[in-house]
């Protein structure tokens, strides 16, 4: 059982927060073209499967790629596009998306795993950050869960894995792909 109840009249809906690059798509660093877009095994079935329990699904990345001079907002913004329509073909909406465009040494407060833009969106979509879920393949997703007391799942579907061996990290839960995520979610909301 969640130690912290939600206000269900004014919180509807539990809400996951997903990375983009090697959680929900390939990760082929720093995608500048529509052509380099590609779901992950099993990221349409989970993602469907956390539709069906009724969570809202927000995407929040870091793309400093766009800081590092290695693509335009623009192309970004093409990416994300492409991701959408192939998601909407496999009947999945997202209620948000949001990206960090600086890179690393720019000193934000915007790039995972500082809570700025996971903070916007909940304020935006009118959750509370601290009974999300938190899934991504990197440290820094893990690390976004801890800033906001949520839940953190690693996915080893691409970094995770490395992560999970390096220590770099701790994770309330460590699974495969987004269909395994999914169970985890459900299992963990009916406890």
């Amino acid at each position: 059982m969640d130690s912290n109840p939600i206000d269900k009249d004014r919180y509807p809906r539990r809400f996951v927060i997903l990375d983009r690059d090697g959680t929900i798509m390939v990760d082929c660093h720093y995608p500048s073209r529509t052509e380099q877009v590609e779901l992950l095994p099993g990221a349409a079935e989970g993602l469907r499967a956390l539709r069906r329990m009724g969570l809202g699904l927000v995407m929040i990345s870091n793309q400093s790629g766009i800081g590092r001079g290695l693509l335009t907002v623009e192309q970004a913004e093409a990416v994300n596009v492409r991701l959408f329509e192939l998601l909407a073909a496999e009947g999945i909406t997202l209620e948000g998306s949001y990206y960090c465009p600086h890179a690393p040494a720019d000193g934000c407060d915007c790039r995972k795993p500082q809570p700025a833009l996971a903070l916007r969106a909940a304020a935006e979509l009118d959750f509370v950050p601290a009974q999300c879920f938190v899934i991504g393949d990197k440290a820094a997703d893990v690390e976004l869960a801890r800033n906001l007391g949520a839940v953190g799942i690693l996915v080893r579907t691409d970094c995770g894995r490395e992560a999970e061996l390096a220590g770099s990290c701790q994770p309330d839960y460590v699974v495969d792909d987004l269909r395994e995520a999914a169970r985890v979610i459900e299992l963990r909301i009916k406890n």
